[in-house]
């Protein structure tokens, strides 16, 4: 039988089929990974191109008014693999945003209170079995609001509530906006009348006087019984006040944030530097607006009282001070020569201590919200820690993979899931995978 005569390229493809034919299948799988490897071009184990279809997505976030702007920052081993400011950090005035533009954290204040408070431990003033009660007294005698039959009563709490209540968030304590509890805080100055329940940087008081009100006040849960997010780190900022003799701003500032080089993160901005703080959007159901000044919205962080140090939800800072804040803990509580916390207090901030009062596939340590299970946070690895703040702000670390990733918004409410397809496309583009080979 002859054979039809074919083209170059037809003869070129039957001529590799017979070579693969005859090429057992383990022999071509090893050489032509490498190959393929080899060219993509790479950027610490990111495949370039796809790196830049996240530099897509965000022009588009900002083009459609999805957002107003953003900051991306991620390191591996320490080193930059992505760095983008996007959109404006004042749409209004057309100021651009810039990698070093201040942002409102919110809650991603919390990580550096519970540093704190882990410190102190560490030093002895205090345990995580230490009740709450030896250094604020109207927490000597808590009580609870539990709902009857006939509504709401309130009881008294079975037990002292203690600093590893507060770290994990298992005391029971809300932000006062729950129905049961709403118009005993609203009265008090907090829950529904504290901006969204967890503003305090308006109030012209200190924060342990605010949490001296909120010691009399019912708690939501019974302490130990459940996972319940509220006050928890305002209470540790007092208890980081009243054990080291030290305002929480002075404490942060001389044990963290001025050892670490992290010079743009304050409680309260600088008047000096007042065009480096973002302006805050609001996104519902439409495009993106200005949010109004006040509480819910642009804040007091420039020309409010600025006595308040809130260590749950006060802090502004930027991508780069915060991402060298996480550093330090991916490096075991050390950084540039100075031992800031012990391995094994890294390890316990950073594991499950809550069983599954947080979840199932998540689980919360001294500070941190980790993943237990593949899949349950997106592609991050087991072992993974973050967490993120109400203005929309997000950050991971991935030990597994060297991975330190921040995301800088200032939306409230937020109304976008750009941080979810950001952190998605980021693992779509880690093409030298080491949790996965």
């Amino acid at each position: 039988m002859s054979l039809a005569p074919c083209s170059l390229h037809r003869c070129a493809i039957a001529l590799a089929g017979v070579v693969l034919a005859s090429t057992p299948l383990r022999a071509q799988s090893a050489p032509n990974l490498a190959v393929a490897r080899a060219r993509t071009p790479l950027r610490h184990g990111f495949a370039i191109d796809r790196l830049a279809r996240i530099d897509s997505m965000l022009d588009a976030a900002v083009a459609q008014e999805e957002i107003g702007g953003a900051v991306a920052l991620v390191l591996r081993d320490d080193q930059v693999v992505y760095e983008r400011a996007v959109g404006w950090s004042d749409r209004e005035t057309q100021r651009r945003m810039t990698p070093d533009a201040v942002f409102r954290i919110a809650s991603q204040s919390k990580a550096l209170t519970s540093t704190a408070v882990l410190m102190l431990l560490e030093e002895g003033r205090l345990t995580l079995d230490t009740p709450a009660s030896r250094f604020l007294p109207s927490f000597v005698r808590t009580t609870v609001a539990t709902r009857t039959d006939s509504g709401v009563a309130i009881v008294p709490a079975k037990r002292a509530i203690t600093i590893r209540d507060l770290l994990t968030h298992t005391a029971g304590i809300s932000y006062g906006t729950d129905a049961s509890v709403r118009a005993r805080y609203d009265a008090q100055g907090l829950g529904p009348a504290a901006g969204w329940g967890w503003y305090t940087a308006d109030k012209s008081e200190p924060v342990c006087t605010t949490m001296d009100t909120l010691g009399a006040l019912p708690f939501v849960a019974q302490p130990g019984e459940a996972w319940v997010y509220g006050y928890n780190t305002d209470i540790l900022g007092c208890i980081v006040e009243r054990a080291s003799g030290m305002s929480l701003d002075a404490f942060l500032r001389s044990r963290i944030t001025q050892p670490l080089g992290m010079r743009d993160t304050h409680f309260f901005l600088p008047v000096d530097q007042r065009n480096r703080l973002v302006t805050v959007y609001a996104k519902d159901s439409s495009r993106v607006r200005r949010a109004p000044d006040g509480a819910r919205g642009q804040g007091h962080y420039i020309d409010g009282p600025r006595i308040s140090f809130a260590g749950g939800a006060g802090l502004v800072s930027t991508a780069r001070d915060y991402a060298r804040f996480l550093q330090m803990l991916t490096h075991r509580g050390r950084w540039n020569g100075q031992q800031y916390l012990a391995p094994h207090t890294v390890a316990l901030m950073t594991s499950n201590q809550v069983g599954t009062l947080h979840g199932t596939t998540t689980g919360f340590g001294l500070g941190f919200e980790t993943t237990e299970r593949y899949g349950a946070t997106g592609a991050s690895s087991v072992g993974t820690f973050g967490w993120g703040g109400a203005y929309g702000s997000n950050y991971k670390v991935d030990p597994a993979e060297g991975l330190v990733i921040v995301f800088m918004i200032n939306q409230l409410p937020t109304g976008t899931d750009v941080v979810a397809r950001f952190q998605s496309m980021l693992y779509g583009a880690l093409i030298d995978a080491r949790a996965h080979r």
